[in-house]
């Protein structure tokens, strides 16, 4: 429920999965020589999936097939893939820009995709006809898209657009025989987060604060100024997940009870509240079957995800057989109900697809994504640790030990920073994380305070304090790691996406002796542009933004005094840039005044600018160059 994090946050970065079960497999020792080293390029030969939107139909209308994200050939398009075994169908042919997966239609052979250019989050929606013309439903220069949702009887689908307004996305109701289409909510800056079965209803979210905000429920029959339906005092924090599939109630997100964020039922005729899902860590999501049969949720269990399939007629739990440990998520159903494709993953095994029979839980597997050169059995699988911060706050995180570490043979380190600054590092298979560690470097994925996963009052602990407590974490832990006895304790380096990028660069401005080096990915290095040219599109949270991190109009002093670019002179260890130059969060130019900033100290600095990425990686092959420039960087400056 932290729009900033969602906003800012590097999409490569370690991210939430939801999870069957996790067991872990501890690292044996193994001498070097003993020990296969892949190349960047063989983890990343690995391919990668997904499933077509939660909102859309995954099933071919005919069930034979699902519809999947693929990027196999180097670039995701969208792919036919059979049901009974096989192999998959392309049914679009890009070579420049990355296409999301998002509906088939309930009859013939048409489909609905998602696409940018060159990665600057102008997302449109498009059709693909049975001939396979493709037409862009949503034109215009600037106008980012988002696809919503099916009627009930599959003749209308919804999308909401930013054309009339940059900040805000209005609702429209397409037919999806001619894609003529209707304004049916004008939306006056509020986040669209649900939409209800019927049509009448949308929930609006209306953050107030990092941490509080609202929910307003829109009547789009009866019409009239959207209601607030959370009033409360105090900070709390509000999100809509779903309706129920008869449109009467919202389920919805609160931490009103306690830390942690449950599931809420709001019944809107009589306006009661009861609770639904009440665990002791976060519901990450909340979804339905379209009839209502079956409840999908999923617990973010200290950076695990736990995923929970309920028979709402029996009142039992679904119990799949067949799945190999790990992290599962991307539940989609069928048209009948009868059957779901879902994903699996691990921290030593990326994402496959399967598909199960929901009356016998049996499972199968229709993909293998891990590159066949690749013995599984080499990686290593993330462990969750804690240390005790500078204050002796209890700060958790995903520790990988390189199997051939020991008191006799240390190794070196590298703190990762996920993105946000309210990410999360979580499990889950990540091709540069394996990659650095099978080629001799451990990697702890820090969880410092201010992160999500572990509480509003952990969540809130850096409000207005970034640059300080949050990196006074990161480094705290660099002297953690050094007490350990296979650590090198003189070669730890620092790297990280996005907001992770930004404590990389501070890290080593404004503690420049404790890491030995530091990758920067995207980071943000001025906060003063950076929250002044914020894209319109982040309109609806923009008040929350700025209650966290200060408003540049009077917290400007500050933001100067926290952005490492103005202290670049005090950088002296060696530093690598990695810069899309179509980013629309952290402009080029950011990077390439502290790439500037820092060789006039006469430091070491790389820079690796790719000119068709955004803020984050859509292109295989450019991944490959961004984790083959990480590992020669590191072997340079901390050795193996």
């Amino acid at each position: 429920m932290r729009k900033f994090a969602v906003a800012l946050a590097l999409g490569t970065a370690l991210a939430t999965t939801p999870t069957l079960a996790f067991t872990h497999h501890e690292s044996s020792e193994a001498t070097e020589a003993e020990l296969p080293r892949y190349s960047a390029q063989a983890f990343f030969d690995t391919t990668s999936f997904q499933l077509a939107s939660s909102g859309g139909m995954a099933f071919s209308p005919d069930g034979s097939h699902v519809m999947i994200g693929s990027d196999q050939t180097g670039i995701f398009n969208a792919y036919a893939l059979p049901i009974a075994g096989g192999a998959p169908v392309a049914l679009t042919a890009s070579t420049v820009d990355s296409i999301s997966p998002v509906s088939m239609f309930a009859e013939g052979d048409r489909l609905l995709f998602s696409r940018d250019n060159g990665g600057d989050e102008l997302d449109h929606i498009f059709v693909r006809e049975a001939d396979g013309t493709e037409r862009d439903l949503t034109p215009g220069e600037n106008v980012k898209a988002r696809f919503v949702g099916w009627s009930v009887d599959k003749s209308t689908f919804y999308i909401s657009t930013n054309e009339r307004d940059p900040g805000s996305f209005d609702l429209y109701a397409y037919d999806a025989a001619d894609y003529s289409r209707e304004l049916i909510f004008e939306n006056d800056g509020y986040g669209i987060s649900a939409f209800s079965p019927d049509g009448r209803y949308v929930a609006l979210n209306k953050p107030r604060t990092a941490d509080d905000g609202d929910i307003y429920l829109a009547d789009l029959i009866a019409g009239g100024e959207p209601k607030l339906i959370t009033p409360h005092d105090g900070n709390i924090a509000y999100g809509g997940y779903t309706f129920t599939p008869d449109s009467r109630a919202l389920i919805y997100a609160t931490n009103e009870a306690g830390e942690f964020s449950q599931a809420w039922r709001h019944d809107i005729a009589t306006g009661e509240k009861t609770p639904l899902i009440q665990p002791d860590w976060d519901v990450s999501y909340v979804a339905y079957s379209p009839s209502g049969r079956y409840r999908v949720h999923s617990v973010n269990e200290d950076a695990v995800g736990v995923l929970h399939i309920l028979d709402t007629q029996s009142g039992e739990e679904v119990e799949l057989t067949g799945v190999p440990e790990g992290q599962a998520g991307q539940v989609r159903f069928n048209a009948d109900e009868s059957m779901i494709a879902f994903s699996v993953q691990s921290d030593v095994s990326p994402t496959d697809i399967y598909v199960a029979d929901l009356a016998t839980g049996a499972s199968r597997r229709l993909t293998t994504a891990l590159n066949p050169d690749i013995d599984g059995d080499q990686l290593v699988d993330g462990e969750v640790v804690r240390f005790a911060s500078y204050d002796g706050l209890e700060i958790p995180g995903v520790l990988y030990r390189p199997r051939e570490a020991n008191a006799e043979n240390p190794v070196p380190a590298i703190v990762f920073v996920h993105g946000g600054p309210g990410g999360q590092s979580t499990k889950g298979y990540r091709a540069h994380v394996q990659h650095l560690v099978n080629n001799g470097y451990a990697v702890y994925a820090i969880n410092n305070r201010g992160s999500s996963g572990y509480g509003k009052t952990f969540f809130s602990m850096d409000n207005k304090k970034h640059g300080d407590v949050d990196l006074r974490d990161v480094t705290a832990s660099a002297e953690w790691l050094k007490g350990l006895d296979w650590i090198a304790d003189d070669r730890i380096a620092i790297m990280g996406g996005s907001y992770g990028g930004y404590i990389t660069a501070a890290a080593l401005a404004f503690h420049p002796q404790v890491f030995d080096a530091g990758i920067n990915i995207f980071g943000v290095t001025n906060w003063v542009r950076t929250l002044e040219s914020i894209p319109p599109w982040w309109e609806s949270f923009k008040e929350s933004l700025f209650d966290e991190m200060g408003d540049p109009a009077t917290d400007g002093e500050r933001h100067r005094a926290i952005s490492p670019l103005f202290h670049a002179g005090n950088i002296v260890k060696p530093l690598l840039v990695v810069q899309g130059a179509n980013d629309p969060r952290v402009l080029q130019v950011e990077s390439d005044e502290l790439v500037e900033a820092v060789r006039a100290n006469g430091v070491p600095v790389e820079y690796v600018l790719f000119p068709d990425e955004g803020h984050g990686f859509s292109k295989k092959v450019n991944r490959i160059a961004a984790s083959e420039a990480y590992l020669k960087f590191l072997d340079e400056h901390i050795g193996r």
